[in-house]
């Protein structure tokens, strides 16, 4: 059989030059059904929809900024501005997804106004900030789509199981899309309860922006919902016993606000359980 040069010298560099025709494009077509997911080290179908709405952030500049944010001699108030660059670029990377619909504007030139078919994003957009550590990415995210609604839900944990006290979802969904911010997943458990909430409130498109996230919760997310869509910025391998991200950035809320970690978190959502300060 004849092969171009090309091909030839891709054939023979994988000992394949005996190949017949019809053997190459059963290879072919073998591979392109397989894929590797080069953030995860997980193979995967091409085809799975869970598998296309996973993107890793590969920017350098983002890499740099999250190891700023991860370091213990990260001040809060440095944290919380380095998370807001982080959010920015996370930001942009997940609303590439959003579309657009055209408008007529004037642009002013020299002596007159030219009119101008402009672009306009067509969806309604709301930002659902899980507290109380989503509230570190609210602005930035408001910074792109100042038009956004934002409406906050409440989430503890006791004995390691989410518990909801707050929710300002309005009683009837009016958006297109829901964009849910949380520095962090670890366990997955806190995201998979919210997004549950979101589902049972009716918005069309969830997509979930987090900087760092362990491999089980977005394989757990993906899973369970498919048609999800999560931009992360970094992926960790491991969780400890406790259910926190390794290495993760520490508990994101404490780094945000500057505070300290309460025993008892559910100590927190009672007065009467509160610790009485002098």
């Amino acid at each position: 059989m004849v092969h171009d040069k090309e091909t030839t010298t891709i054939l023979n560099r994988y000992g394949l030059a005996d190949l017949k025709n019809e053997e190459i494009t059963s290879l072919i077509h073998d591979l392109k059904k397989i894929s590797i997911n080069a953030n995860t080290g997980e193979e995967c179908d091409s085809t799975s929809k869970s598998a296309v709405n996973v993107h890793v952030s590969n920017h350098p500049l983002l890499a740099h900024k999250v190891s700023i944010l991860r370091s213990s001699s990260t001040i809060p108030h440095a944290f919380r501005s380095v998370l807001r660059e982080i959010t920015f670029h996370l930001g942009y990377e997940a609303m590439s997804s959003l579309t657009t619909r055209p408008v007529n504007i004037t642009v002013p030139n020299s002596t007159d106004h030219v009119s101008f078919v402009g672009k306009k994003i067509s969806e309604r957009i709301t930002l659902i900030p899980i507290l109380r550590s989503g509230l570190g990415m609210s602005d930035a995210m408001l910074e792109l789509v100042p038009n956004a609604g934002v409406h906050h839900i409440g989430m503890y944990k006791s004995h390691n199981m989410p518990v909801q006290y707050y929710n300002r979802l309005p009683k009837i969904c009016e958006y297109d899309v829901a964009f849910v911010i949380d520095p962090v997943m670890a366990t997955a458990q806190t995201m998979m309860s919210v997004l549950g909430i979101m589902k049972k409130w009716g918005v069309p498109k969830i997509h979930v922006v987090t900087v760092i996230a362990s491999k089980i919760a977005i394989k757990t997310i993906s899973e369970a919902h498919p048609d999800i869509k999560i931009t992360v910025g970094e992926i960790d391998d491991a969780i400890d016993d406790a259910g926190c991200l390794l290495p993760g950035l520490g508990d994101a809320g404490d780094r945000i606000f500057g505070t300290h970690v309460e025993d008892n978190e559910e100590a927190l959502m009672h007065v009467s359980k509160r610790k009485k300060s002098i």
